[in-house]
């Protein structure tokens, strides 16, 4: 355990730096964690700055927020420790106050972007309640974090979990600059006369016509029924001959390795394997197929923030962005139990 934690204070010194560089850590507020073992982490001291951390700022603690050692460690320490109680993969957890996501998050409870980067890396951004000025209940959090790496805690700031620090930089980076963008835009409809958009982010249209039967998880009953569904869908069809959509992709469950391949001509669906080695192969575990199917993840969101899996050439895949897109809203007509 000692061999690892000099390396993780400086990945955090590091981070903390940066955050601070990009305005998206001021003044002493932040904190940030990393995962040493199953039942440790080392996390920031309180009223420490996060642009000027020292390494005996960032304090070895349990899982129950107590310090091994000397030193007062941040008062998030239940913040951190619960993602981490809940999450065994979370490597890194980053807490900051970043000025304009806080400024949206006053007025609105969602945020969907309209960039494509964006989207694949946030996905819907949902606030949760917050009136402490420090989290005293996680378990909204935690609720979150199942369907998004990063949340906002209303009136307080973003907590973003990830395999790395990097990870979690990027996402409260992309979320910061989502806001920023969404903000600049309404700006110049304003100015220009252009079409308005409601101040509240849209939601995601739900599909009307999902079945209400519930259809066993990796079952070949639902895969005969998310081809039928695909191939009997008209605007699939038409996007899928507009991009030439000719591929072979796979869904693979991780806990039973079952998987099932399918090929696709001009977007329709001409035959079902059991094959693993085709071009493109998208694996998860349970719980994420499951998200998934009934509407509460975004496979692409899920792809970029590494709960899902995608094996492939992801440049490649994404000049079938529409069609592919279609198939995940597909999908959601065949929920599982």
């Amino acid at each position: 355990m000692n061999e690892i934690i000099p390396e993780l204070k400086k990945d955090i010194i590091a981070i903390g730096r940066v955050l601070w560089e990009k305005e998206l850590a001021t003044g002493l507020n932040g904190n940030i964690s990393a995962r040493v073992d199953e039942k440790h982490i080392v996390l920031t001291a309180t009223k420490t700055c996060l642009g000027l951390l020292q390494e005996n700022e960032i304090l070895l603690t349990d899982l129950e927020g107590q310090v091994i050692g000397e030193g007062q460690v941040s008062t998030e320490r239940l913040l951190h420790t619960e993602i981490y109680k809940n999450f065994p993969d979370a490597q890194a957890v980053i807490h900051t106050h970043t000025t304009y996501t806080n400024a949206y998050f006053l007025e609105n409870d969602s945020l969907e972007p309209r960039i494509f980067e964006s989207k694949f890396y946030l996905g819907e951004v949902e606030a949760v309640p917050q009136v402490t000025p420090s989290v005293t209940d996680a378990g909204p959090v935690v609720a979150a974090l199942k369907k998004n790496n990063i949340v906002v805690l209303k009136n307080h700031g973003v907590v973003a979990m990830g395999k790395d620090l990097f990870d979690c930089f990027l996402l409260i980076q992309c979320l910061e600059d989502a806001v920023k963008i969404d903000v600049i835009s309404r700006l110049y409809q304003k100015t220009h006369g252009g079409k308005s958009h409601a101040v509240s982010s849209p939601k995601t249209v739900k599909s009307k016509n999902v079945s209400t039967k519930k259809y066993k998880l990796f079952s070949t009953e639902q895969i005969d029924e998310i081809v039928k569904i695909v191939n009997d869908d008209s605007k699939m069809q038409e996007l899928g001959r507009q991009t030439a959509m000719n591929m072979d992709l796979a869904v693979k469950l991780d806990e039973t390795g079952d998987v099932f391949s399918f090929r696709f001509e001009n977007g329709r669906i001409v035959n079902v394997g059991r094959e693993d080695g085709v071009e493109f192969v998208i694996s998860a575990p349970e719980t994420i197929w499951r998200a998934v199917f009934n509407r509460e993840i975004d496979p692409f969101v899920a792809t970029t923030q590494k709960k899902m899996n995608l094996h492939g050439d992801f440049g490649k895949i994404s000049k079938w962005y529409a069609p592919c897109s279609r198939i995940f809203e597909l999908w959601t007509k065949v929920p599982v139990e």
